[in-house]
């Protein structure tokens, strides 16, 4: 059967511009809350995810090209942030959707810009989510690891069979 990998490649690309694009508009989304409400602690929390999320997101970039490489290192950094990114997607959803809008976290910003915020949260968690499943499966599916190989031995047989008597 012939390889997929090389067909997921543009995918995941195209999955990694779309987490780092997210998290960078989210970034802005939030700084701007945080500007009008400096007192949020789940902004505070999700302006720190974005930011962290978009240095670490970087290298995620060259993970297409040299999958053998880098994946070692991007999976473990994928799982985190969609964890980091599901967390503050539920902030978002329990601060903008919980009661009056207008009067939630960072009051006197309107509501389509919390909502906003809220949608490209969850954005950056899904594409980073589908980023992570499309490079474990890059990885480890059509790219396994190879076999060792066996040690040499003298030729008696095999190493793990019943001592025969002379």
């Amino acid at each position: 059967m012939p390889s997929l990998g090389t067909a997921r490649r543009p995918v995941l690309l195209g999955l990694r511009i779309m987490q780092w694009i997210s998290s960078v508009i989210a970034m802005g989304i939030f700084s701007y809350l945080i500007h009008k409400n400096p007192h949020g602690t789940h902004l505070i929390y999700n302006e720190v995810i974005s930011v962290l999320s978009v240095v670490f997101f970087l290298p995620a970039f060259a993970s297409a090209f040299m999958p053998s490489t880098l994946s070692k290192y991007v999976v473990p950094i994928d799982l985190i942030f969609s964890y980091l990114w599901l967390t503050s997607f539920i902030f978002t959803s329990q601060d903008f959707n919980y009661g009056s809008c207008s009067f939630a976290e960072a009051p006197g910003v309107s509501c389509s810009k919390k909502h906003a915020a809220q949608a490209f949260t969850f954005l950056a968690f899904i594409f980073t989510f589908f980023a992570l499943c499309t490079e474990v499966l890059d990885r480890w599916v059509d790219n396994p690891e190879p076999t060792t190989t066996r040690e040499k031995h003298d030729g008696r047989g095999p190493l793990d069979a019943p001592v025969q008597s002379a």
